[in-house]
């Protein structure tokens, strides 16, 4: 009897400790399903991450039409001449003799004339001919030891194809940049809802496995009492010592799996792993949906899928990318302008430098006329990338319509699941009942009472199973559909407040 007592006591210290330990600890926050959407959606970090990503595109395109506009760019140099040009001149061609012989002839003389007193410039005589038409030996340095400059320029595309069009990709980059966050939302929405069931699936499980050690520990406190009356035998206080022991590490087990699935939960959330909450309501709750959920399906569309948005998408950046290669060949026209300021100079005296503007204002045309096949073979690649684009859309196409019907398979099955679960375990409640009176009147032995008790865990879990089956199904057929942040005109709406319904 003490070793009983011993035995008895000792399964109980853990249970009692973890009572205890509940008990001392704040309550949970319950959250519902909504609840947890809302969290996610806020704090989840692959959503954070594709709203950086619509910001950065949004910039990028930006940065994009810059191209339109004026780029003006202002430069300032200097120069410090280490050895001056030397420049050499033939005399035959510049004969500054004969230059000024003219000149005195010209117009001094008759000046001289009417002055007699002032004496009258003789020039140098000229050289022979074939001296004059030799070339100098020496040369003479030209320019100054500094030159400074200063200016503007701006220059402005007027017509030029392949760059309106390639304002047109950067647009589809920004709608594929919002239709990439808008699947991770609906990522995000899906991965929620299936850790939001599991942990009311285990929280089922914990409660089916607790109210079995419970059924086993009343079924061994009975035979005990009756043993002890000398109305059960040995081997009946052994076997139920047995069940007993048995429910233990299930419960355990099933405990293990809520906080498991807590901690999965609160990690798509976004969530600390240390915050004290809880998941409100129970499987019970979605299974008086069931059958309704299941026909209200009706028609099912890709229209809304975020895979085949993204690939519409990216087809026609491909088309526009076609035509960009084909404009590259036609003519470009821009509008520059230019202005600028040259000094130079022999000292650092910058009062007095003399500055020398300079300045114009131009159209500059282009006319491609041959790269060597480069833009042709830059077309044909990008139809190249179009078909390849096209077949992969249509192999997802087929896939997704494959995952939309193995979803609604699910959903059927489990429904039908349930209804068979369901029954069977009201079936099993009412077996276990009668085997439990039936045993206490010596009518029934204890294997059938054991009998009773594990065909109850089974269908209870089979209820709670099948429900989980049918919620976690429509979560996926949901998700696969995208019917979620799109707003009537069929538009992607990312700042909408999501409500399951």
């Amino acid at each position: 009897m003490r070793k009983t007592i011993s035995l008895v006591v000792l399964f109980f210290l853990p249970l009692l400790a973890f009572a205890q330990a509940a008990d001392t600890t704040a309550a949970p926050t319950l959250l519902s399903l909504e609840d947890a959407l809302r969290i996610a959606l806020s704090e989840n970090a692959t959503v954070k991450v594709a709203d950086k990503e619509v910001e950065r595109t949004g910039y990028a395109r930006k940065g994009t039409y810059s191209a339109l506009y004026p780029q003006i760019n202002g430069s300032a140099s200097y120069q410090r001449t280490i050895k001056k040009q030397v420049m050499y001149m033939d005399g035959g061609g510049f004969d500054m003799s004969s230059m000024f012989a003219e000149t005195l002839t010209n117009y001094l003389l008759p000046l001289y004339e009417q002055h007699p007193d002032v004496p009258f410039p003789t020039p140098a005589p000229s050289k022979p001919e074939d001296e004059t038409s030799s070339s100098s030996g020496e040369g003479f340095s030209v320019g100054r030891w500094n030159t400074w400059s200063a200016g503007i320029s701006a220059s402005m595309p007027l017509i030029n194809a392949q760059l309106w069009k390639n304002l047109r990709i950067s647009d589809k980059d920004v709608e594929l940049a919002v239709e990439k966050a808008r699947s991770s939302r609906l990522e995000t929405v899906g991965q929620v809802k299936q850790a939001f069931f599991a942990c009311l699936l285990a929280r089922e499980a914990f409660a089916v496995y607790k109210s079995a050690y419970e059924n086993a520990l009343e079924n061994f406190n009975q035979i005990q009492r009756r043993y002890n009356a000398q109305r059960a035998s040995e081997l009946d206080l052994t076997r139920a010592k047995t069940t007993l022991a048995n429910a233990i590490p299930n419960v355990y087990d099933a405990e293990s799996s809520v906080l498991l699935t807590l901690w999965q939960l609160k990690a798509v959330m976004g969530v600390s792993l240390d915050e004290n909450i809880d998941v409100a309501g129970s499987l019970d709750d979605y299974a008086q949906h069931m059958l309704y959920d299941l026909h209200e399906t009706g028609e099912l569309s890709l229209e809304n899928n975020s895979t085949m948005r993204q690939l519409a998408l990216q087809a026609e950046q491909l088309a526009e990318a076609i035509n960009a290669q084909r404009y590259a060949s036609l003519p470009t026209l821009s509008l520059s302008f230019n202005y600028s300021l040259n000094a130079m100079t022999n000292d650092f005296v910058f009062s007095q430098f003399k500055w020398s503007p300079y300045s114009f204002v131009g159209l500059n045309l282009s006319i491609p006329i041959f790269a060597g096949g480069q833009r042709t073979n830059a077309v044909r690649q990008a139809r190249v990338q179009a078909q390849e684009l096209d077949i992969q859309r249509t192999n997802t196409e087929r896939q997704l319509k494959i995952a939309i019907r193995q979803y609604l398979n699910q959903m059927e099955t489990a429904m039908k699941s349930y209804s068979s679960a369901y029954s069977a375990a009201g079936t099993a409640q009412k077996a276990y009942d009668i085997a439990s009176k039936s045993y206490e009147v010596g009518r029934s032995t204890l294997t059938d009472l054991n009998d009773a008790q594990l065909a109850l865990t089974q269908a209870r879990l089979g209820v709670s199973q099948a429900v989980y089956n049918f919620v976690v199904a429509k979560a996926n057929l949901e998700s696969t559909l995208g019917a979620d942040f799109i707003d009537g005109s069929g538009n992607v709406q990312l700042n909408k407040t999501y409500i399951h319904e």
